[in-house]
């Protein structure tokens, strides 16, 4: 309790509120006092959720911090919430990355200050509500409603084909959405009457129903990892989005596609999930292997680290797969330690970006002979994106191959070639925009990060760097959720 509030209530809807006082600050002559308010709703909003962290009981796999409230009380639907250590760590994750994004906005967006603040931190509590329901249609809600804000974020503050993206952005994810949609209501009917997550874990339901729902889940969750091939979507948001859109792209909502295979997809549809697992594999390596060859091939900055999501994200679903407790264990590292690298890279771009008005490699040359600080946090966040032991990057990968290997040693062997792709395509664009001499009269003319961006990049290399050298606290709180989740799909619903 916070307050005597529920802790899981506040984290929903504190941001939601503090994103309409936001809003209700007007046109830009009140710009300054937006921003501070924004600032102030996102550092309360990261606050409050520390308490998920400090109260949650490592011991137990049951869902904590519940809250229930009746809804819709003709169908039975519940505004029921809880996390269990699966989904605690998302919340966090997501709470303390929207302070970052209003202070890399901070001097940047000069037209619809408010709006855009309030984009993200109402997009935060909605967001956070995806992570805690426990109520089909309150997830069904707030899944579709986290569309709403992204859509604007890249439609207005986005680049020149804004509009494009953004448009291609929603129809990916709502029709994707609208198969989910469909099996809810077919549980909802086969369960007697209830939307209750935990209770459709527990029903028997017949293979064929259940690889139709599985299937159904694949196509919402499958588009937001995104895995291949339904990943078109992502390259063009990423290159279109403003550099706090990016951001959360990157660290938040494709892991929100990702926990829906846990929550939903492998304990409803068991069965399912160990049939059709070879081609989800397969679709994992693809996504590893192909789509890591493709980053290398990227001229523009920002594309090539979206590609390179996508494949790192292959890791994620690779480890759920393998149905063992350190592959899952890994995949679930793998998506807190991506929020970070990812979200940090692409925090680097846009510093850039800031200053030069041009994503391209080729514009750039000996950046580091001008922005000698800031080419220092970009080596480490670079070298975290490679995998390098001692960084957030490596501890999540390793034990996804570890597990691939258990499994099968060539499902680790392709897993493995990250390690030289990831490399191979994040050191070469190092390479060619920090190092060399001075390329042009407007690099000579860059200057070095400013406070505000030193506070931002420590903020994430201590975060890379600690989870990095010591991630017990981060698996810890895991264990119990995913051996139980494991043990649950291990049992056959027929």
């Amino acid at each position: 309790m916070i307050f005597g509030l529920p802790v899981l209530s506040v984290a929903i809807w504190l941001p939601i509120i503090f994103g309409v006082l936001v809003l209700a600050t007007g046109d830009d002559r009140n710009a300054p006092l937006a921003r501070i308010i924004a600032l102030v709703g996102g550092v309360l909003g990261f606050l409050v959720t520390i308490p998920l962290y400090t109260g949650f009981d490592k011991v137990t796999s049951a869902m904590q911090f519940v809250e229930m409230k009746d809804w819709i009380i003709r169908y039975n639907i519940h505004y029921h919430l809880g996390v269990d250590g699966i989904s605690v760590l998302f919340i966090i994750l997501n709470s303390f990355f929207t302070p970052l994004v209003v202070i890399a906005g901070w001097q940047v967006i000069e037209k619809r200050v408010a709006q855009y603040m309030a984009a993200f931190l109402i997009m935060s509590g909605i967001v956070n509500g995806v992570f805690a329901a426990l109520d089909a249609v309150l997830f069904y809600v707030f899944w579709e409603a986290m569309l709403i804000p992204m859509f604007i974020i890249v439609g207005v503050w986005g680049g020149a084909n804004r509009v494009y993206a953004a448009v291609k952005f929603f129809l990916y994810t709502l029709l994707g959405s609208l198969l989910m949609l469909v099996a809810l209501l077919y549980l909802y009917n086969q369960s007697g009457g209830s939307f209750e997550i935990l209770d459709f874990h527990q029903m028997p339901i017949p293979m064929t129903a259940q690889i139709l729902v599985f299937l159904a889940f694949f196509m919402a969750f499958a588009v937001k990892v995104p895995m291949f091939p339904v990943h078109t979507w992502l390259p063009d948001a990423h290159v279109e989005a403003p550099t706090g859109g990016s951001v959360i792209l990157a660290a938040i909502m494709l892991k929100v596609g990702a926990y829906g295979f846990l929550r939903f997809s492998m304990p409803i549809a068991p069965d399912a999930s160990h049939s059709l697992a070879g081609m989800m594999i397969a679709l994992s390596l693809i996504a590893v292997v192909y789509i890591g060859l493709v980053a290398l091939t990227q001229s523009d900055m920002k594309k090539l680290v979206a590609y390179s999501s996508i494949s790192h994200m292959g890791f994620v679903t690779l480890g759920f797969f393998i149905f063992n407790a350190y592959g899952m264990e890994g995949a679930l590292v793998q998506m807190i330690s991506h929020g970070f690298v990812s979200g940090a890279l692409f925090l680097c771009i846009g510093v850039l970006y800031d200053r030069m008005h041009s994503r391209k490699i080729s514009d750039y040359g000996g950046v580091a002979n001008k922005m000698p600080v800031f080419a220092a946090f970009f080596m480490l966040f670079a070298m975290a994106n490679s995998g390098l032991p001692g960084t957030s990057g490596f501890v999540g990968e390793f034990v996804v191959i570890l597990a691939a290997v258990k499994a099968n040693f060539w499902y680790g062997f392709l897993a493995a070639t990250t390690l030289i792709f990831g490399a191979a395509y994040t050191l070469w664009m190092y390479k060619r925009v920090i190092f060399g001499a001075v390329a042009n009269h407007h690099v000579a003319e860059l200057t070095d990060l400013n406070g505000r961006e030193k506070l931002m990049f420590i903020i994430l290399a201590i975060t890379v760097l600690g989870m990095g050298l010591y991630p017990l606290p981060f698996t810890e709180i895991m264990h119990a959720s995913v051996n139980d989740l494991l043990v649950h799909v291990a049992r056959s619903k027929l």
